[in-house]
């Protein structure tokens, strides 16, 4: 009886002990991954100011036309 006891204790140990390392594990990689999606999200957002900087239009300006071929 004492031995089953003692056996029971030592399995709850042993999984209690696994448990706490699977937490850690999950822990660090969720760390890593807030990093890695804080530096996604800055890059992102210089991407966003780029291009809002650049203001890019498929018209010409009048002095960048060309005249048109019957001219």
């Amino acid at each position: 009886m004492q031995d089953d006891l003692l056996q029971d204790i030592e399995l709850l140990q042993t999984k209690v002990a696994f448990q706490e390392d699977t937490i850690e594990k999950l822990s660090q990689a969720l760390a890593d991954q807030q990093k890695q999606l804080d530096a996604l999200q800055f890059q992102m957002k210089h991407v966003i100011d780029r291009l809002r900087q650049q203001q890019v239009s498929n018209i010409a300006n009048e002095s960048e036309e060309m005249p048109p071929p019957h001219y």
